[in-house]
């Protein structure tokens, strides 16, 4: 789910900053600091000094996420996602769309799309 609030994202990155510094558990969820590194990490991996994650899983265990990722871009980053199911048991990052921009592009055109079609408000 999309974090609500400033508090939200601070706290779900605070928790980002634990993995990251924890070498019992980042090499799993694939994310290092690139300040710490001698060739700065890319895809799959997420460099938690350039991202930001603005959704998360609702419940715990699920490991899903969403970030934006300044490595490609400080003004306009990309977008990438978490992925279990690939490379299982390792989590990989990959890329959801080239730019925020194009994040908010798509919501927008699915969300008009919902609006043409006959379903219940309540349930969209």
């Amino acid at each position: 789910m999309f974090m609500p609030n400033l508090y939200s994202i601070w706290f779900e990155n605070a928790a980002l900053d634990h993995i990251a510094d924890d070498s019992s558990i980042c090499e799993l969820f694939r994310m290092t600091r690139g300040s710490r590194s001698e060739h700065p990490p890319d895809m799959p991996w997420l460099d938690v000094d350039q991202a930001v994650l603005i959704a998360v899983n609702e419940y715990a265990g699920d490991d899903v996420a969403l970030a934006l990722d300044y490595r490609t871009d400080a003004a306009d980053p990309r977008v990438v996602a978490s992925d279990i199911w690939t490379d299982s048991p390792q989590i990989s990052w990959r890329a959801v769309t080239p730019t925020f921009t194009d994040l908010l592009t798509a919501l927008q055109d699915a969300s008009s799309t919902l609006s043409e079609l006959d379903i219940p408000q309540e349930w969209r």
